[in-house]
């Protein structure tokens, strides 16, 4: 592939929801630039896009692919992004590199979840939009279209109108050539012929609305329209450029990525009108291949056997490969060897690449996603990339000894790839918690834990870390007496114990006229503090409890630190018991924004959880609920709300505090707890 200036270029994002047929049109595009021999398909697990072994078996993109393709001496860069939510965080990394993006509708589904939220978040980003599958039953073009305007703007403007649908479609007519493209399926074909007679009326009405389009983007086209001046065909065109450049009309196109109709016309488009580097609001105003280098990593690919893949866009300079550059963010200089240009997972070198470009360097030793590489001299950090946070954990555990030494390597060269993915070891719990964006993300990070680096893990249910404290003010006695021949043991206690509202532990002395010698209070501290450790009630930590050492005796040779730090462990049992001990559980800020017309199914839900609901307030087009609710119910609330709100909704949460768990639920706990400890004593 041959280097190509920065007006050469386009960077287009695919964005829509999964089963859109995205990685068709990708693979249709690339098919017609004659850089693969046949038309691949995502049944058959041989497109170019979709290369991963998960991908190929559940028939999904799960990770944003980097296909370019050179046409009309263009060089067009298409990313092919996930459209299922537990891999949305893909998209965000990929729109830091696009300059524009090509929304994929079914014809038969119209707007859905993925599309919408991808659109409203990204509101500035120039749009294209195709719809897909013309030639499935029930495909509606002009029901979709209706349904783009209610969804999105009433600036949503075709560029062709289909001719038939379902098993009848066989082109479209072209709005700006005012022909009928008839199209050959499978071969990417197109004959010209004239428009059908029955379509004039509405060829006309179409046809006006695009000149409005293009007419309004240019004040002096405008102007002339509005004094009802003809446009010329070529004012048309440079009104409609200026349009879809600056992202004030989506033009929209149809036909069928799987069959290759109507892909030609839209690369022609993308080509000529679509939005070149120089228009990303990121270098506005500069002289990209004149400026200094500066570019900035979107994505980490983490392979066992070449080592770390780092994809990068070059937005200003020029690189050339055996170059050293300058990680301002880890203040540290990388050797770039070669550059590499990506087409799925297929790597060609190139001498060097112009600003613009999207390109991949292998075996950097710092750089990690969202760094900014640039010269030294004029070391520049870009906004960091805003990735979702991770909201379902699961616990995980080796399956074997051998897996135990591998896991703790290969999860951290996942976490090189995928910015989403956290872990973390829970001291109280004693659990290794993996969070995800998703069960299915979850799935997905298990199985590249065991193809990509041998490791097999089991999966549990993350266990909440339940806490103990008491209610009560209460004094015990422990002894600690034992004889043994030679030297015994000998320590005595008196503790008061007491609820403790500021702070976790409190140790205090009141101890006179020596029956406690002072050199063994740090050891009856001690005792106490491990004893904490594990409650009287279901074996958890102790927590919020000021013990007092107020007397005792000792012996002047039995006496000794262990005696007495055993003696205070036996105390806090007996007082613990007591001084009616109860359950605590963590308590979590939630913060949930949804759409408004799922308010009351979410506020009931709460409710159903023991949550309670502290403030609701706009958020953009939805709502931002504000609530507490126990952690122990929200283990699977990823998934509950995914189901709710039929995708619409997210959130975050965040410890709050430890209250005390109702009486029946904390029963539940005991007895669930005291079943686990029979069963580990068998």
């Amino acid at each position: 592939m041959k280097v190509y200036p920065s007006s050469k270029i386009r960077n287009i994002a695919l964005v829509g929801h999964g089963g859109t047929g995205k990685t068709s049109l990708a693979e249709a595009m690339i098919y017609n630039t004659g850089a693969t021999k046949r038309l691949g398909k995502v049944d058959d697990g041989n497109t170019v896009a979709d290369f991963y072994p998960e991908e190929i078996k559940k028939k999904i993109t799960i990770s944003t692919a980097l296909v370019p393709c050179e046409y009309k001496d263009h060089k067009i860069n298409i990313l092919d992004t996930p459209g299922y939510s537990d891999f949305y965080f893909e998209v965000a990394g990929t729109m830091r590199v696009a300059d524009s993006m090509l929304v994929v509708l079914s014809a038969t589904a119209g707007v859905e979840v993925q599309t919408e939220i991808v659109w409203d978040d990204y509101p500035t980003v120039p749009k294209l939009a195709f719809i897909n599958k013309m030639d499935r039953e029930n495909a509606d073009f002009y029901k979709v279209l209706d349904d783009m305007k209610n969804s999105f703007t009433d600036n949503i403007v075709p560029v062709q109108i289909p001719i038939g649908a379902a098993e009848s479609f066989k082109g479209v007519v072209d709005l700006l050539k005012m022909k009928a493209l008839i199209f050959e399926a499978g071969s990417g074909k197109i004959s010209e012929e004239e428009i059908p007679a029955d379509m004039l009326d509405e060829v006309e009405s179409f046809k006006e609305t695009l000149i409005e389009a293009a007419a309004e983007a240019n004040d002096d086209l405008l102007g002339k329209y509005l004094e009802g001046e003809e446009l010329s065909d070529a004012e048309i065109m440079d009104g409609i450029k200026e349009a879809a450049s600056n992202g004030s009309a989506v033009f929209v196109f149809c036909g069928s990525a799987l069959n290759n109709m109507g892909v030609s016309p839209l690369m022609d488009f993308i080509v000529n009108c679509g939005t070149a580097p120089d228009k990303n609001p990121l270098v506005a105003g500069k002289d990209m291949e004149n400026e200094a280098f500066l570019a900035q990593v979107f994505k980490t690919i983490a392979d066992p056997y070449i080592g770390r893949l780092t994809m990068f866009r070059l937005f200003t300079g020029k690189l050339k490969a055996d170059s050293v550059v300058y990680n301002a963010n880890k203040e540290k200089e990388e050797k770039i060897a070669q550059l590499l240009i990506m087409t799925g997972k297929e790597q060609a070198s190139v001498p060097e690449i112009y600003a613009g470009d999207i390109a991949a360097v292998a075996k950097l030793s710092v750089t990690s996603t969202g760094d900014s590489l640039t010269l030294k001299a004029q070391p520049v950090i870009m906004d960091p990339i805003e990735f979702p946070l991770p909201t379902l954990g699961i616990a995980i555990e080796p399956r074997s000894k051998g897996d135990e030494d591998k896991l703790s390597g290969a999860l951290q060269r996942l976490l090189e790839e995928d910015p989403t993915i956290r872990v973390e070891k829970n001291v109280e719990t004693r659990q290794t918690i993996l969070r995800a964006m998703g069960d299915t993300h979850v799935d997905i990070v298990l199985e590249k834990l065991s193809r990509k680096f041998g490791v097999d893990v089991i999966s549990r249910e993350m266990r909440i870390p339940y806490r103990e404290t008491i209610k009560a003010t209460v004094e015990a006695e422990g002894k600690h007496k034992k004889q043994s021949g030679g030297h015994g043991q000998y320590g005595h206690v008196f503790v008061k114990f007491e609820p403790l509202y500021e702070g976790e532990f409190e140790f205090a002395e009141n101890v006179f006229g020596g029956s406690v010698p002072r050199q063994y209070f740090p050891a009856v501290e001690k005792g106490l503090i491990e004893a904490m450790e594990e409650g009287v009630l279901a074996g958890y930590p102790v927590t919020n409890i000021k013990a007092t050492l107020y007397d005792g005796s000792y012996h002047s040779v039995d006496s000794s630190e262990m005696a007495f730090k055993m003696a205070a462990r036996l105390a806090f049992r007996k007082g613990v018991e007591s001084a009616k001990p109860v359950l605590l559980e963590p308590i979590m800020n939630v913060q949930i924004e949804v759409p408004e017309a799922y308010m009351g199914d979410i506020i009931g839900d709460l409710n159903s959880r023991r949550g309670r609901v502290q403030g609701m307030e706009p958020a953009g087009k939805k709502q931002l609920i504000k609530a507490q609710v126990p952690l122990a119910e929200m283990a699977r609330y990823t998934i509950d709300l995914k189901s709710m709100t039929q995708g619409r909704g997210k959130f975050k949460m965040e410890f709050s505090n430890y209250e005390e768990v109702p009486g029946q639920n904390a029963e539940k706990i005991i007895e669930k707890a005291k079943q686990e400890k029979e069963e580990k004593e068998k």
